[in-house]
């Protein structure tokens, strides 16, 4: 699909919005981000960086985040994303993994990005030189990106080609891993494969897509990067909030939008009052993906906004996908969908296929040119791979398939809780617990038990903190007797203010069985 990037749109529609922070008003145009990343990569040039090298970019959802995605992609660097929850010592593990070369910081993220200019030496010695992105918080140590542009020409560099990205794991069972995705560089106005899918958001005019996700996530960096290619406006917040994504869907008029189930969670504990308030009438297709999404979760959103939904599941490596219309998935509650790209094999542990019904180890059969590639990591990648296929790749999800070729997600395979020989998935539990009309958000982990290796303990962060206590834990109790069996009911319950879930919506489990005493071994 050749003629699609910013350049082309700044062209025709300077003036036109290409990113809205709606929850501070700030508005980049077409125009602002074509000449900052211009200027951006002629910075990068100026700093000696040739196509194939690496940036790290550790940055809030703000303007200049596209200015300079899009200025290192389109002369050929590689831009390594990072959490900005990430602890000095893992940032600098990645950007020594990744071999990135220059850093841009937020300094608003927290303390991190001033611990990584105060200890560039020593953390992060490969890294040359650092940059703030926020001029009215300088970071000592590292130097004004602001500043920087302002000193470079806003004309493209000579040798235009593209670039792409590097996401890692999130890291919630251990060392996160680089995720090298199949990229051949070329013209830099042409989509690749590994972007997402354009067909998505073809055929909404004018396009206005959301995602309040943080833009260093896979999901909202493709909806960033694939609505600014088609010459829409991307909507984002720097924050989620409930009430705050319903007053920029009617504001901006959002017809293309894309959450995790936790979002639709916290929409639907808002008060009545509060949601009517908002038309939410453009929103022609809400996608949803990241994390399973208890069916009566999804089953409310429907009722409330319609047939609309659309979930695909997924990963990171991009070697496999499902994906489900509500009409389909109001037949088939609880699926993902049915494949668009290769076949799914359910195997046991040995790799041996399952028959229809029985869950496993869920193992995507890659098409030509999709593969899984750890950074540094053949090991890691080596373990992704089935060992009889070579095309056939896990990342470590268990499920099962129906007769029509349907998956339903059963957990993750390093959430499983054995107590007492039985194999107990966390998910169907979790899924019970957040339809409590008491309870904001739940996780399910194991904790040791002298007698069984393991019981079942419920962290419940309650919607009124004033209900923590006896009386709720004995409603839910009596709740999940009724809904679930008993050998996969919480033996034991902690109430909490909140939960430690990573900004994609995924929860820190490897955080909670550290506080509780059966941390997961670091893979």
């Amino acid at each position: 699909m050749p003629g699609h990037h910013p350049s082309a749109h700044a062209r025709s529609q300077p003036d036109k919005p290409a990113l809205v922070i709606a929850d501070t008003g700030e508005v980049l145009t077409y125009r602002a981000l074509d000449e900052g990343s211009n200027r951006f990569a002629q910075l990068l040039r100026v700093r000696g960086l040739q196509p194939g090298d690496r940036i790290g970019l550790m940055m809030r959802n703000s303007p200049l985040l596209p200015i300079v995605y899009w200025g290192a992609t389109r002369c050929g660097v590689f831009v390594t994303m990072l959490s900005t929850h990430l602890k000095p010592d893992e940032a600098a593990y990645i950007l020594g993994d990744s071999g990135s070369k220059l850093l841009v910081l937020s300094a608003s993220v927290g303390a991190t990005p001033r611990a990584l200019a105060a200890q560039r030496a020593a953390l992060i010695p490969e890294v040359a030189e650092i940059f703030f992105a926020d001029d009215d918080d300088p970071i000592p140590g590292a130097t004004s990106l602001g500043d920087a542009l302002a000193a470079m020409p806003a004309q493209p560099v000579a040798d235009e080609i593209s670039g792409f990205h590097m996401l890692y794991s999130s890291g919630t069972t251990g060392r996160p891993k680089g995720i090298a995705m199949p990229f051949t560089a070329g013209p830099i106005d042409e989509f690749n494969q590994s972007e997402g899918r354009p067909t998505m958001y073809e055929g909404l005019e004018p396009l206005v897509a959301w995602n309040a996700g943080p833009l260093y996530h896979a999901a909202p960096l493709s909806g960033m990067v694939i609505t600014q290619r088609l010459g829409g406006t991307f909507v984002t917040l720097r924050k989620f909030d409930a009430e705050a994504t319903l007053r920029a869907i009617a504001q901006y008029r959002v017809n293309h939008a894309q959450f995790v189930p936790t979002m639709f969670v916290r929409l639907l504990a808002l008060p009545d009052a509060v949601r009517a308030k908002y038309d939410h009438s453009s929103l022609k297709l809400a996608i949803h993906a990241a994390a399973p999404c208890p069916v009566e979760i999804k089953r409310r959103m429907i009722d409330w906004w319609g047939p609309i939904l659309f979930e695909y599941y997924s990963s990171t490596e991009a070697v496999g996908s499902t994906a489900i219309t509500s009409e389909e998935w109001l037949r088939k509650p609880g699926s993902v969908g049915r494949s668009q790209l290769g076949p799914i094999h359910i195997c046991d542990d040995d790799g041996e296929e399952l028959p229809v019904g029985k869950a496993g180890t869920i193992w995507f059969e890659a098409p030509a040119g999709r593969y899984v590639n750890y950074l540094n990591d053949p090991e890691k990648t080596k373990k992704a791979t089935h060992p009889r296929h070579a095309n056939w790749y896990a990342v470590g999800d268990v499920g099962r398939l129906d007769e029509d070729g349907y998956l339903f997600l059963t957990d993750r395979k390093d959430y499983m809780i054995i107590s007492g020989g039985v194999n107990i998935y966390p998910q169907a539990i979790e899924d019970c617990l957040i339809v409590h009309p008491k309870v904001l958000d739940v996780a399910v982990i194991g904790v040791a038990n002298p007698e069984y290796g393991e019981e079942v303990k419920a962290v419940v962060q309650p919607k009124d903190w004033a209900d923590a206590g006896p009386a709720l834990e004995a409603e839910l109790r009596a709740w999940v007797s009724t809904r679930i069996s008993r050998v996969t009911q919480p033996r034991s319950y902690e109430f909490v203010r909140d939960l430690p879930r990573i900004p994609s919506g995924k929860l820190a489990k490897h955080e909670l069985r550290k506080i509780y005493g059966n941390p997961v071994a670091v893979t």
